[in-house]
């Protein structure tokens, strides 16, 4: 299964003008039946039987949500996909592409690839939304010195270019590998898919809106260690707008949108009891084991710090309301 990441459109949600927006519109009133019998690209992704499409994240029921046509610059790539049709889960509010999931794995990644080229001849002065790196860095080499990670052994999952690795490294004299299916970049020591193991950290940033089925989130949160913790860098809201122009789906390789239900329910599936975001770094860290403890570590490090850089709370930190 091919996939894309990292593409540095991760931001807060946006208001015209640029202004931050700290809740996005509500969407409106869904009526929840059968996707078969309200849009084409439901039909032709119900299965055999015509059972509705249940959401990859929770099980629940799924309905067709809005469509957006695609122009402007990213246009080019999607000529021969005039529509994109997305659903959205009636249960957790888990939103995501019925017409990305239906294209053939050539054409996805044809379009992976033609999108991350352009990406990549785009000056980094000229990019609104890159990854915040440098908090990215500081926030895995303060929670390692306040043992709230081990960072004996880190992954990158879909590095991209090791922007992130390189700066560890540089900063913190710390190694974080590097884990990326498609691109290359010199100097970046990859690891290919067999040389994965399980890790104390696996970091993930800007994937988890790219994904195509269930499995291509479980693959990720399968190389943690039974006691490792995983740090993920992606748009979570209380609610996915029902807005084809919000600034998310920019990106036609955009797929998968999370809410706070959803990653709850994403924790508690793999066994995470508790979390902690660095609203400057744009991530959640997700743990096992003691809350208290982890409660007690980030007061240190705010302490520390005077000021709230970390917030932790059992379960889902649901920060974007």
């Amino acid at each position: 299964m091919a996939l894309a990441y990292n593409t540095g459109h991760c931001d807060d949600f946006a208001l015209p003008g640029g202004q931050a927006q700290r809740s996005p519109p509500a969407p409106a009133r869904i009526r929840w039946t059968s996707l078969a019998l309200i849009h084409p690209t439901a039909r032709m992704m119900n299965n055999a039987q015509g059972r509705t499409m249940h959401c990859m994240i929770c099980g629940g029921p799924t309905a067709y949500y809005f469509s957006k046509q695609y122009d402007g610059p990213y246009g080019i790539f999607m000529t021969d996909i005039p529509s994109v049709d997305y659903a959205i889960c009636g249960s957790c509010g888990f939103v995501f592409s019925m017409t990305h999931q239906a294209l053939d794995a050539d054409r996805w990644s044809r379009l992976n690839v033609e999108f991350h080229d352009h990406c990549a001849q785009v000056p980094y002065d000229q990019k609104p939304n890159s990854p915040p790196y440098a908090e990215q860095a500081l926030m895995l080499g303060l929670a390692a010195t306040g043992t709230i990670i081990d960072a004996s052994s880190m992954l990158d999952y879909a590095g991209g270019r090791g922007i992130l690795s390189r700066l560890v490294a540089d900063l913190f004299a710390m190694r974080l590998d590097v884990y990326e299916p498609f691109v290359r970049d010199e100097g970046v020591s990859y690891l290919d898919k067999g040389d994965l193991t399980k890790y104390k950290v696996v970091f993930n940033s800007a994937m988890f809106e790219h994904v195509l089925c269930r499995q291509d989130l479980d693959d990720v949160n399968d190389l943690v260690d039974p006691d490792g913790v995983l740090i993920v860098h992606t748009v979570v809201g209380e609610r996915v707008p029902q807005d084809p122009s919000w600034f998310y789906l920019t990106p036609p390789v955009h797929t998968a949108f999370h809410t706070n239900r959803s990653m709850a329910v994403l924790m508690e599936q793999w066994g995470y009891t508790c979390s902690i975001y660095a609203p400057k770094a744009k991530s959640w860290i997700l743990l096992k084991g003691d809350v208290s403890r982890v409660l007690d570590q980030a007061d240190a490090i705010n302490r520390r710090l005077k000021t709230q850089w970390l917030i932790a709370k059992e379960g889902f930190v649901d920060y974007w309301k």
